[in-house]
């Protein structure tokens, strides 16, 4: 794939400015480290030579705790053991953005400022959707402008829930950044199943930070049918570009499960049923994937909104998250393409199933502005706007300014000013409170 350096100054300059704009947002705590630093830790366990924390947990907030004698979660309600025991803590959360910090924190240990790494980190999700809108528009596969691509970008950055979650730093949002950046790179090279190795080594990075991703591949598997059929090649090269995409794939599929045999015995444990969180015994109960928990998801996904009351400061939001299409309006076009062709077809049956994974998790995404696990397949609703043909009339401009001053007011204010954030009774009842006021274990 040969690199044109001014084919990349666009793409470049639009990481350079939403960088920017997510630095100035974080304002004051750019420079300092992130409450729940849990990568950070993770990192230094490595430059130490070992994948647990010790004894003593760093936090008390979403850490995992295994028995090595018992091969089970530690006892509740401690997060300190004494030395020589069969406790050990663990970051249970998919490793790829501590593999991000290692030569940062080799310079700065625990004191690395976590924060200004993921923002300037965040602003590789739209540059890299940018590249996934410029390449449908060359292939004729889009009818957008230059114009439109770079509003489109605009929305997903400023516009979207990742705009509040780039600017965080805590553990959970720093996932997202890094499988968002995987994300729009997995839709750019696997665009008419043209590079299959690439493709997949970056769906499998996006799963080694959220593993619902994995349920994304049928995107390269449908559009690579298409081009199989479109070209009319030998049935052996579909097979050979299949296969070029798995392979990649499967091994950092396999690293993750190394990881996870050599902590706790089990390739397909990455700690989260070992976490020291007040609402385990649920997990105990119906697992961490249930149709229990499907009722409760989808009153957040779809029907949590901002109350309104007379008191200052007159607007609260639920710390549940707003509903997705209330804080991006904008992909309530998605469902109305004017041609349903091989892409949109590939772009769906990657989104339904990877949707409805995080939609029976055992968590709303509790504590968030919005409904965050979309993010796991956002990338894909905005190309689907974008392959609409649809003209962007007044109705859908109008809803983007609503979802940028919307998002704009929720990178502002969530985790900085606490008096909009809370729940009444009822949100409580429709929602069903969590028991922390913590972020719960992503995916």
């Amino acid at each position: 794939m040969q690199i044109r350096p001014r084919r990349w100054a666009l793409p470049a300059a639009v990481f350079a400015a939403f960088s920017v704009v997510y630095g100035v947002t974080a304002g004051a705590r750019l420079f300092t480290p992130s409450d729940n630093n849990h990568y950070v830790h993770l990192a230094s366990a490595w430059l130490e030579g070992r994948l647990d924390l010790g004894h003593t947990a760093p936090g008390t907030n979403d850490w995992a705790c295994f028995d090595h004698a018992k091969k089970g979660a530690c006892p509740r309600g401690r997060y300190a053991f004494p030395e020589g025991g069969p406790y050990r803590w663990y970051v249970s959360f998919p490793p790829l953005p501590a593999v991000v910090l290692l030569p940062v924190v080799a310079m700065f240990g625990n004191a690395t400022p976590d924060r200004l790494v993921w923002v300037l980190f965040a602003g590789l999700g739209p540059a890299f959707l940018f590249l996934v809108f410029r390449r449908l528009r060359e292939v004729g596969k889009s009818e957008r402008s230059l114009r439109d691509d770079l509003a489109m970008t605009t929305l997903f950055g400023v516009g979207s829930v990742y705009y509040f979650v780039a600017v965080q730093g805590s553990v959970w949002f720093a996932a997202h950044v890094v499988a968002t950046a995987c994300v729009c790179l997995y839709l750019w090279f696997g665009l008419e199943g043209r590079h299959p190795v690439l493709a997949g080594s970056m769906l499998g990075l996006a799963l080694l930070s959220r593993p619902s991703t994995l349920l994304l591949s049928p995107f390269f598997v449908t559009e690579a049918i298409a081009r199989w059929r479109l070209t009319g090649s030998p049935r052996g090269a579909l097979l050979r570009s299949l296969v070029r995409f798995l392979v990649p794939l499967a091994a950092l599929g396999l690293l993750a499960a190394w990881h996870n045999q050599a902590r706790f015995g089990d390739p397909l444990e990455f700690g989260h049923r070992y976490l020291q969180i007040r609402w385990r015994s649920r997990i105990e109960t119906w697992g961490l994937f249930d149709l229990h928990y499907l009722p409760r998801n989808l009153a957040v996904f779809l029907g949590s909104l901002p109350w309104l009351h007379y008191n200052t400061p007159f607007v609260r939001i639920s710390r549940h998250g707003l509903a997705l299409w209330f804080t991006t309006p904008n992909l309530l076009w998605s469902f109305f393409p004017q041609r349903f062709d091989s892409t949109v077809l590939a772009l769906w049956v990657a989104v339904v199933p990877t949707a409805l994974c995080t939609l029976l998790y055992q968590n709303t995404g509790w504590v968030q502005f919005g409904y965050r696990f979309a993010l796991d397949y956002l990338p894909l609703l905005f190309v689907l706007v974008v392959l609409t043909r649809r003209t962007f009339g007044r109705a859908f401009w109008a809803c983007a300014l609503f979802a940028i001053a919307v998002n704009t007011f929720g990178a502002i204010t969530f985790e900085r000013h606490p008096q909009f954030y809370g729940d009444t009774r009822a949100a409580s009842a429709f929602t069903g409170h969590e028991a922390s006021v913590s972020p719960g274990a992503a995916p």
